[in-house]
């Protein structure tokens, strides 16, 4: 079995060693900075672990990681520009950095080099692994126009919300470790069961970055706390809080969501705190871990297989509660 950070530079080194140095250069500049920017490159190292954990060879799934990275990649470029975002990892975003036109074209062709990486898996599985990668595609990009749908509306219930979270975000970290499954060989029901445990840890990830983006160390999580109530950010605080407020504190929190005054992120942090909205948050995240974690036992391998993965996802979650 190989560790996580193994399996990162294996990973690192596919990457190196695929070059988007072409021309015309106006396209495949935007396309090599994006990539440059780094992350943590959670995505492709999920294939990875999947592939390793079923017993598959980590040559044959670096060509899927790398399709799911490139996946992940266009989709941030084209968020960015939605969402007219100046900086992207702490630096300049694409579109900021080369123009809207540039950025929305090599983002495109990021899309379409993942089906080229994809298309190098074995014959006998490339049929499903495309129908599959399909279906995630067009899911996140529903949750994505759910998510945009989200910024018309005053109120959001907890279930859209969680509904649109699972789109945008849970289905990609699920489709990769279930491609990395599907590589390895496991069984149709191994691959469903870490599907599932896939979509449970991407719910509790993203509840989990609502609770740091307001409550967070900032030292620990690298930014300041309250993004999101700056942006309006219909989170899982914000919907609860609405939920569970009598009228008179749901007008006062509606009134402050439409304020730019510096004191909006502190009165409604206090609104958050008087609701106890952070306790639910962090029990509802919990409680996808443990879903997540049942999925995992259910998985008919040694649990010592099981172990990276186990591990890689709780240092995801609680990074800083």
């Amino acid at each position: 079995m190989y560790t996580v950070e193994e399996l990162h530079r294996l990973f690192i080194e596919k990457l190196k060693k695929e070059s988007f140095v072409k021309e015309p250069k106006e396209l495949y500049e935007p396309f090599s900075y994006m990539l440059s920017l780094g992350g943590k490159r959670i995505r492709p190292l999920l294939t990875l672990i999947a592939c390793d954990m079923f017993g598959g060879k980590i040559e044959q799934a670096l060509s899927g990681a790398m399709a799911v990275e490139l996946f992940h990649n266009f989709t941030l470029i084209h968020d960015d520009i939605m969402d007219e975002a100046p900086l992207r990892r702490g630096s300049p975003t694409v579109h900021i950095k080369y123009s809207t036109n540039p950025a929305i074209l090599s983002g495109d062709a990021m899309l379409l080099y993942a089906y080229i990486f994809l298309s190098r898996l074995d014959t006998n599985i490339l049929k499903k692994c495309i129908t599959l990668f399909n279906k995630t595609g067009i899911e996140v990009c529903e949750g994505q126009q759910i998510d945009l749908n989200f910024e018309k509306l005053d109120e959001v219930t907890l279930a859209d919300y969680l509904h649109m979270i699972k789109l945008k975000t849970a289905v990609l970290p699920a489709f990769a470790l279930q491609l990395g499954a599907i590589i390895a060989g496991a069984n149709e029901e191994q691959t469903q069961q870490i599907y599932d445990f896939g979509i449970n840890i991407g719910l509790a990830f993203q509840l989990q970055d609502d609770i740091l983006d307001s409550f967070g160390d900032e030292k620990v999580f690298g930014k300041k706390n309250g993004g999101d109530i700056i942006k309006n950010k219909k989170t899982i605080l914000l919907t609860h809080a609405l939920e569970m407020a009598d009228d008179s504190i749901k007008q006062e929190l509606k009134k402050w969501v439409t304020n730019d005054s510096e004191e909006k992120i502190a009165v409604i942090k206090k609104i958050f705190s008087e609701l106890a909205v952070k306790d639910f948050a962090v029990n509802k995240m919990k409680s996808y871990h443990e879903n997540a974690t049942q999925y995992l036992l259910q998985i008919n391998i040694p649990d010592t297989h099981k172990q990276v993965l186990r591990n890689f996802a709780e240092k995801l979650l609680y990074r800083d509660i």
